[in-house]
């Protein structure tokens, strides 16, 4: 008898997965049946917005997380009265009764700049002389030196600079994006997930809720590629099943999910169906996407690449084979930047991610892709202006970030700290600032962007946020 024949009630998906001669191990796709995997359509999702607030102005974000908190004071904010400073006591006037992560209790001390800064570029920006190659292209970027953040431990400070909540289970910004303006490719999901690690920092985890989809459905969730080895599990076919062999039990197993859709119209048996579909367009899409071996050797060595490395110089050449292939989310974290013990160690980092950055925006330049992208670099927050032995604490009140693309202005700094680096105190920008301004960029109203759940409407930056139009073409 033929499956489509059946009732729901005579077969079950998990009774016709076992009574397979191949059973799961044969669709190669076992880690396939979490339906929150993939965030791709074989229709191709368009997005609930019928047209756009506004005309937009880019068509993807390439968001090189550093994470762990770089110090803004060893790579974008210059502090000549702090170095002035270093050793003496902090002046209590910055500090008193502000939140301090590890070092309550002790005697605050200032503790300068442990490299200095030059100016580059026709811009004269003054960047840390560890990052030449960002400051190859210094009028490209713009940097923002006041940033500011709510949350000063490591996981809740992703969370919220991710989903712009401290509440686990918000959706992240990427999958606001999908569910509000949909994917633009058909073989691959619309946010992907990179990780890489160096040395010289602690080595903080990252976890999955920070591209998790939340009270969305879970096919706008994010997908981690494997940075080494296969991008993903079970993504090659065993042997002796062909493509046609696979095709046709996903055939067989979408019409017991349709049949359970039709009956009680659960959105996540959608999602399913969707995602085996997706994953069979991978098993051809993918090993030739994440196969660097053949760039040309000029373009890994501008980037300091090798195939197969893992590394975030890698992580960043994939970064723009995604953009070129529709891919609207591509996110980059790369680790290590924990530097309680000794910030020096910052020079081990600069020499991960520096010439890579760069290459990125020279690369997407050369390839237009430069005109319609927003590239974003930076952490969940900063380092204390005081000393924790050799290193900095984790610091909220004042911090760096730089953004590059088309629709920002290069060659300028934005805001700034004080005198010490403690406090962005000119032209503060907030998280949900950082993300109402993203969102513009795509074309969309902050405010506008909202989803239902548990009789409230929400939406990406809650019930804060503008647009930092001073920084924009």
């Amino acid at each position: 008898m033929h499956p489509s024949s059946l009732s729901p009630e005579a077969l079950t998906r998990r009774a016709f997965l076992g009574r397979s001669a191949a059973g799961l191990g044969s669709l190669a796709l076992g880690s396939l049946l979490n339906p929150a995997l993939f965030a791709g359509d074989n229709g191709r999702w368009k997005g609930v917005l019928d047209q756009l607030h506004h005309p937009a102005r880019i068509k993807r974000v390439i968001y090189l997380y550093q994470a762990g908190g770089p110090s803004h004071l060893e790579t974008f904010d210059p502090k000549p009265k702090l170095a002035a400073m270093h050793g003496s006591a902090m002046p209590e006037s910055f500090t008193r009764g502000q939140q301090i992560a590890q070092l309550q209790g002790t005697e605050l001390k200032c503790y300068g700049p442990q490299f200095a800064f030059q100016r580059y570029g026709k811009s004269g920006q003054e960047i840390c002389s560890l990052f030449p190659e960002i400051g190859s292209v210094a009028d490209d970027i713009c940097i923002i030196r006041s940033m500011y953040t709510e949350q000063i431990n490591h996981d809740p400070a992703h969370t919220f600079m991710n989903t712009g909540s401290i509440i686990a289970g918000r959706p992240s910004m990427g999958s606001w994006l999908l569910y509000g303006l949909g994917t633009e490719t058909e073989e691959l999901p619309g946010f992907i997930v990179l990780m890489s690690q160096g040395r010289g920092g602690q080595m903080q985890p990252i976890a999955a809720r920070q591209w998790h989809s939340g009270f969305l459905p879970s096919r706008f969730q994010g997908v981690k590629f494997q940075s080494i080895g296969d991008p993903v599990q079970y993504m090659q076919p065993p042997a002796g099943v062909t493509s046609a062999d696979q095709e046709e039990i996903i055939d067989v197993v979408n019409q017991l999910n349709r049949r359970q859709h039709d009956a009680v119209a659960d959105p996540e048996i959608a999602t399913r169906i969707n995602q085996y579909e997706m994953a069979f367009r991978m098993q051809t899409s993918v090993p030739g996407l994440m196969d660097l071996s053949k760039e040309p050797t000029r373009t890994l060595e501008a980037y300091g690449a090798r195939p197969g490395d893992g590394s975030f110089a890698s992580n960043c050449l994939l970064a723009r084979r995604l953009a070129e292939r529709g891919v609207r989310f591509i996110q980059l974290y790369h680790r290590d930047w924990d530097h309680h013990d000794d910030v020096a160690h910052v020079k081990y980092k600069a020499e991960e991610v520096d010439r890579p950055t760069a290459a990125l925006i020279r690369d997407l330049k050369q390839r237009g892709l430069w005109d319609d992208t927003l590239i974003v670099w930076g952490g969940e927050f900063g380092r204390t202006p005081m000393a924790q032995g050799k290193g900095r604490d984790h610091h909220i009140k004042g911090f760096s970030i730089m953004l590059a693309g088309g629709a920002i202005r290069g060659g300028m700094s934005y805001g700034s700290t004080d005198e010490l680096g403690y406090a962005a105190v000119d032209k503060p920008v907030s998280v949900h600032d950082l993300h109402a301004t993203m969102l513009h960029l795509f074309g969309v109203d902050h405010t506008r962007l909202l989803y239902r759940y548990q009789g409230r409407q929400f939406r990406l930056t809650d019930v804060f946020g503008n647009v930092v139009k001073p920084i924009l073409t």
